[in-house]
């Protein structure tokens, strides 16, 4: 609710950049303090999520439950199978989603979660190993545990001292502490986090390859070494700004683009003799297709150059892709 107009303070802006700070200083001393609590629970919390064969189910509410939130989708993305279960819709059959094969996160500052405590009993009851991130060291959640990890802080950032703040962010990151640890651990790599973002920019950059882009097949600007200029020009006009020149095997020879005819132009050439083969550039940069698509615009950059020819491990041309191949990819 929007407070009443009277009761807004006038704008300070010393005021409102001091309290900015004060809030950044008070949570940055509440994560710091979180470095000296971490020990043994933390290793053997990481141990059984390691040798799990179901998925970490999170579990929290209000504020806890928007952390746990974001500590499921992250576990999930960086290769721990988890999902956010609502402790109000598990005591009314959402609980039937987890299974004995699961490891349940509860995560409450104060540790005395009406809802979440209500369920506790029964997640002991079939055994399901129970992890809680909570302020509360002895509070209700805690002992029931089979580890705590304490997030707890000394005061919230809030004046009041009520909405949580400082508390959540522990919370946060001590969720984040142990995914960083369990993907480190996996051997998890860029690859892997790109298999689980194919929509975004790292996975287009690590999951696209050369042949996903490539023009292959009568797309290809090829010519002969003695085809005439004005030929090889009808050919990079109708195909896109160059030619390969290949031998009857489609063998690459050479290369030929826009900037050497503008150069030839330029010097004052006599254009009307000149043949593919006396103009190209006999060693041009090619590409596999099976290389990643990204390789194949740092070649681009490196050398300052529009488009690559793909080759197979014969030097035979198979392609060619353009950095406007790229662009519509989206790989850059």
């Amino acid at each position: 609710m929007t407070p009443p107009r009277e009761r807004v303070q006038p704008l300070d802006t010393a005021q409102v950049i001091g309290l900015a700070q004060t809030t950044f200083d008070i949570e940055a001393a509440a994560v710091q303090g979180l470095k000296a609590r971490v020990g043994e629970s933390f290793v053997r919390a990481v141990q059984r999520i390691l040798h799990l064969s179901g998925r970490v189910v999170v579990m929290g509410m209000g504020k806890s439950g928007h952390v746990g939130r974001k500590i499921a989708a992250t576990l999930a993305s960086t290769g721990t199978p988890a999902l956010f279960v609502h402790p109000g819709e598990a005591s009314h059959g959402d609980l039937g989603m987890v299974t004995a094969h699961d490891l349940v996160i509860a995560i409450s500052n104060s540790g005395e979660s009406a809802e979440l405590n209500l369920i506790l009993p029964v997640l002991k009851r079939q055994g399901i190993p129970l992890v809680a991130i909570t302020g509360g060291a002895q509070s209700t959640l805690a002992r029931h545990a089979d580890e705590v990890l304490d997030s707890g802080v000394e005061k919230e950032a809030c004046p009041l001292n009520l909405a949580p703040t400082a508390s959540s962010t522990a919370q946060l990151v001590m969720g984040d502490a142990l995914a960083v640890a369990l993907l480190e651990l996996r051997g998890f790599k860029a690859e892997d986090f790109a298999r689980s973002h194919p929509g975004g920019a790292l996975g287009r950059r690590l999951l696209t390859h050369v042949s996903d882009v490539m023009r292959s097949g009568a797309e290809m600007p090829t010519v002969a070494a003695d085809t005439p200029l004005a030929e090889m020009m009808r050919e990079m006009s109708a195909k896109g700004g160059l030619a390969a020149i290949v031998d009857g095997a489609l063998r690459v020879q050479g290369v030929f683009t826009d900037g050497d005819l503008r150069r030839l132009v330029e010097k004052g050439s006599d254009l009307r003799a000149v043949r593919a083969g006396d103009v190209m550039h006999a060693r041009p940069h090619t590409i596999r297709a099976d290389a990643l698509a990204a390789e194949a615009v740092e070649l681009m950059e490196q050398y300052r150059i529009t488009a690559v020819l793909v080759v197979d491990a014969a030097g035979t041309l198979v392609g060619v892709v353009h950095i406007g191949d790229l662009m519509r990819a989206k790989v850059i």
